[in-house]
């Protein structure tokens, strides 16, 4: 996706904006146009990656991804199964045929007993519900979804000896 028409647009109403309060505004608008380039471009960025987000969980177990070839972000989609019944129907009751593994190689279902406290079973229960699924299809969505965000995002973290030093970040 080629973000130039999106930061052009801004800088062409920054320039608008200024004209309207004389030479000197405009002159100051021409000086922040290129360091202020950088700050839309994240933004947008962002932005991007946020939505992809949102799209992937709704999405699960399908996911959505933002990358980076050169300065242009790029999407990349993983549809989920097609399988129409992975998503609406219940393992209790459709049995092990019903819905493909988070894998896709395998069939085989797995059943696990989950204590949840009381608050955030009814809390399961409504999202549920507002997206029309089973708590079970629910759960097995998000769980999809979570896993897919994860995978390849995260490093594992060295623990350093007590009072060790460690610095992460961006520097300049």
């Amino acid at each position: 996706m080629e973000l130039e028409p999106y930061i052009e647009e801004i800088h062409r109403q920054l320039t608008i904006a200024a004209e309207a309060s004389g030479e000197e505004a405009r002159a100051l608008a021409d000086r922040l146009a290129a360091p202020l380039d950088a700050a839309i471009r994240l933004a947008l960025q962002d932005a991007l990656s946020a939505a992809a987000e949102e799209i992937t969980v709704e999405l699960a177990p399908g996911s959505v991804e933002v990358r980076l070839r050169g300065r242009s972000p790029e999407f990349v989609v993983t549809p989920p199964p097609a399988d129409p019944t992975a998503d609406d129907a219940d393992v209790d009751d459709a049995g092990p045929a019903a819905r493909p593994a988070a894998d896709g190689d395998d069939d085989s279902i797995a059943r696990i007993n989950l204590r949840l406290p009381e608050y955030l079973k009814e809390r399961i229960e409504r999202a549920a519900a507002a997206e029309g699924l089973s708590v079970n299809s629910w759960c097995v969505r998000t769980s999809a979804a979570a896993l897919e965000r994860g995978e390849g995002t995260r490093r594992r973290e060295r623990h350093t000896p007590h009072g060790a030093q460690r610095y992460t970040g961006w520097a300049r």
